[in-house]
């Protein structure tokens, strides 16, 4: 554990009490642990000791081994923040439009956070979803065209929409600046 790096050594110790916990919870021996994970038995001692750094491909396999997400280890036992996945979704076909999908939570199913930029005549057509799905939106930069059918409705900067999503849909960029806005959706 680095002592100068305080951020560094609660991710240990949350990674050392929740592969603990989990392990408890399953009644499962560090042995068991070892050969359910492809984990030596020396390498969980010092992990759940907190004591030893572990690398991304480890804490996968204890992951898969208990059969929980790769964030049920990292994150603070007491506290459960969605997971972070932080990837390129789609391009448009004006360069610099862009959908990053940010995060995912649990709801009936799952909440998806999208993070969208269209630039300046750029649309994004969207076909109806199924019942009972639903999208949020909040714009924080520009104006945003939301089509629901053929009816267009117009969110400003500092403003945010709801809508239910089981109908076609779409966004558009009608200004003459790129409109940068978070999108959940709800499914």
């Amino acid at each position: 554990m680095h002592t100068d790096n305080p951020p560094r050594a609660s991710v240990l110790q949350h990674v050392s009490q929740n592969v603990r916990r989990l392990r408890h919870a399953a009644d499962m021996s560090q042995t068991a642990l070892a050969e359910k994970s492809g984990v030596s038995r020396r390498m969980l001692v010092a992990i759940e000791a907190g004591e030893k750094n572990v690398s991304l491909t480890t804490l996968d396999r204890i992951a898969e081994a208990f059969n929980v997400a790769f964030s049920d280890l990292i994150q603070a036992p007491d506290a459960r923040d969605p997971s972070r996945i932080n990837e390129l979704a789609w391009t448009g076909r004006i360069p610099g439009s862009k959908a990053v999908l940010l995060s995912k939570a649990s709801a009936r199913r799952e909440v998806e956070l999208w993070e969208w930029r269209l630039e300046p005549g750029e649309t994004y057509p969207s076909e109806p979803d199924a019942d009972g799905w639903s999208e949020q939106i909040y714009v924080f930069e520009g104006w945003l065209t939301v089509m629901l059918g053929d009816i267009p409705n117009t969110i400003a900067a500092g403003e945010f929409f709801m809508f239910a999503s089981n109908q076609p849909h779409g966004y558009r960029n009608d200004g003459e600046v790129a409109v940068r806005f978070v999108r959940n959706v709800v499914i």
